[in-house]
């Protein structure tokens, strides 16, 4: 299982950039982010309850009144994740919110391995696991730098200090997610139904934020027509993202929470870098400098580190 787990997650780590993009597109052609991300986990949660559907395993929903009502919240991490990108690309750049949310992603994995919460089994860090992690928040914390230093606007004085701290919970959300839908999966021993379950509330979620932000005098409603003229890669960002959730909470008791949260942050980076220098999905082309190498460097070696610990 392991050694499956590695190619696996690093692949699915890739895949996130897809996702942006792929919202991204839905995004201008709506104008409307919240109506965008709204659709794309809607078209989540459709795809991961045809598959329970297909599996036989909707029979688990009976089971979901058993369930301890914070075993049911996981879906929120998404809604959050979704939303805190909305807000602070625009604000604090792409690669400085990637940076905040590695170093919350990385914080809260070692915390859920250290202390054994939300059901993950303890796990206490050694002397590689928290070298590891001290490479991958280097890596983070070089990247956040990389980015201040080409731009005329640092990050803290320029940006307010909320802006970061919720760039810091949106990706310690995630892992949070991975551990809840887990203890979900424990008591339903269903892992789509789990997932549809997830994907549901992240959409519920979305679509509150969506009316309220209608309910606004000045609000622009989402338009429909312009969804023609997206890619057919613009469409697959919720299918990337039932497939995240979904292998996360599967692994995580399978490796752990920071073996498993460290490998799609290697992926997520190392394709970061491809869709930068070319400017694939139809994103801008920002040149890689040398100080960014050095930062995906370090944080790929932290999650070595993590992974052979």
């Amino acid at each position: 299982m392991e050694a499956l787990a590695l190619p696996f997650l690093l692949l699915v780590g890739s895949l996130l950039a897809l996702q942006a993009a792929a919202n991204v597109q839905l995004s201008a052609a709506m104008a409307s982010p919240f109506g965008a991300s709204t659709l794309q986990l809607g078209i989540g949660a459709g795809l991961l309850l045809l598959l329970a559907a297909l599996g036989g395993s909707l029979g688990a929903f009976d089971l979901l009144g058993e369930a301890e009502p914070w075993e049911l919240a996981g879906g929120l991490g998404s809604a959050l994740y979704i939303t805190s990108g909305i807000l602070l690309f625009p604000r604090l750049g792409a690669l400085v919110t990637v940076g905040l949310w590695i170093a919350g992603q990385m914080l809260a994995s070692l915390a859920l391995d250290g202390f054994g919460w939300l059901g993950v089994e303890p796990d206490s860090l050694g002397i590689t696991e928290l070298a590891g992690a001290v490479a991958v928040l280097t890596g983070a914390a070089l990247i956040v730098r990389a980015q201040a230093e080409g731009t005329a606007e640092r990050l803290l004085p320029g940006a307010g200090g909320g802006w970061p701290l919720l760039g810091l919970l949106a990706g310690a959300a995630l892992p949070v997610q991975g551990a809840v839908n887990a203890e979900l999966r424990a008591d339903l021993d269903a892992p789509l139904a789990v997932g549809a379950v997830s994907f549901l509330i992240a959409t519920a979620a979305m679509g509150v934020l969506l009316a309220a932000s209608l309910a606004r005098a000045d609000a622009q409603r989402p338009r429909l027509a312009p969804l023609r003229c997206v890619p057919w890669w613009g469409w697959l960002g919720g299918l990337v993202g039932a497939t995240y959730v979904t292998a996360v909470f599967s692994l995580i008791p399978e490796i752990g929470a920071a073996a498993t949260i460290a490998l799609t942050v290697g992926g997520q980076q190392i394709a970061s870098v491809f869709v930068d220098r070319h400017g694939l999905f139809r994103l801008p082309r920002r040149p890689v400098s040398g100080l960014r190498l050095a930062a995906v460097g370090a944080l790929l070696t932290g999650v070595a580190l993590i992974q052979l610990a």
